[in-house]
């Protein structure tokens, strides 16, 4: 047998397997830029009011852009930050989702036993209002908030409360991303220009294009931009219209339903961070009045 004399060989020209070499060092691990989620309270007018805000690492010591993410009626901030993902798709703003209070749908839910929000100015004694004025003080009182970079977005009702807090608060904001909403045309009569993008699909059964057609042609009156616009953002189906004031509009219709587009967060952030307040070339112009055309006077705010 010749093993044991190949073995000797082996051993004695060193070929046996060779140590392993050691283990590779771990990698420098990426920095990360996740937002650390709070859960948060608030006491409005004796009643207690609930949501979650999304953190970045240097909200207390830098200047940090502020994001709303409002809920469809029925809905929940819980609900809203899965289906918004705004928090991810931009890590380094202060991102807010709130809860609502049952409310009567104009749609659905007449007796009002699901969470939504007021539809305009004086509804609900304010409650919503409210709740946000103190949000967003609370927010300033304890980070650094960049003012010039508040921004808000809701789908359904909470996109119908977007276009009142742009109404309301108009100072307040830099840039609108209303989606699946209506707008009471009241509401639609008193507001400012400012940078917006209206999502909406064609197929909504809830909220009918058609409704929400007429308040994206009276956003386009009120921002004074012009009659032809162009592919934006990559995505064939968003359409951006210059304007007159410096403050465009976007529209972004798809052949879906009522719903927050899965590609919604990417291009709603995109679209917030080209816009900061104090940013724009020219003087707002006046706000254009709804036209006759544009009834009825309450479009569906589910």
């Amino acid at each position: 047998m010749l093993i044991a004399p190949l073995l000797a060989l082996t051993a004695l020209l060193g070929l046996s397997q060779p140590p392993a070499a050691p283990p590779a060092a771990d990698p420098m691990p990426a920095k990360s830029h996740a937002s650390t989620s709070k859960h948060m309270e608030w006491t409005i007018d004796g009643v207690k009011r609930e949501g979650t805000i999304y953190l970045p690492a240097n909200a207390s010591t830098q200047p940090t852009p502020v994001v709303f993410g409002f809920h469809g009626h029925g809905g929940s901030a819980r609900q809203a930050a899965r289906s918004f993902k705004l928090h991810e798709a931009w890590p380094e703003a202060l991102v807010v989702y709130l809860d609502g209070l049952p409310t009567p749908g104009a749609i659905t839910d007449p007796k009002g036993e699901r969470n939504g929000w007021q539809k305009d100015v004086g509804d609900q004694s304010d409650r919503d209002l409210k709740f946000f004025d103190a949000v967003l003080a609370d927010l300033k009182q304890k980070y650094k908030v960049d003012e010039s970079r508040i921004y808000s977005t809701g789908h359904s009702n909470g996109g119908a409360f977007t276009y009142l807090l742009w109404s309301a608060r108009p100072d307040v904001f830099a840039a609108m991303a209303p989606c699946a909403a209506g707008g009471n045309l009241r509401i639609m009569s008193t507001l400012k220009p400012k940078p917006v993008l209206h999502i909406a699909g064609r197929a909504d059964p809830i909220v009918n294009f058609n409704y929400q057609q007429r308040i994206m042609d009276q956003d386009r009156k009120i921002d004074s931009c012009n009659a032809q616009g162009k592919e934006w953002g990559g995505n064939k189906d968003c359409t951006i219209y210059d304007s007159k004031s410096g403050n465009p509009v976007i529209t972004w219709i798809h052949d879906g339903g009522h719903v927050y587009p899965k590609e919604a967060p990417a291009l709603v952030v995109k679209f917030f961070k080209e816009h900061a307040k104090g940013e724009k070339a020219e003087s707002p112009a006046p706000a254009a009045r709804p036209t006759e055309d544009a009834k009825p006077s309450l479009v569906p705010t589910h």
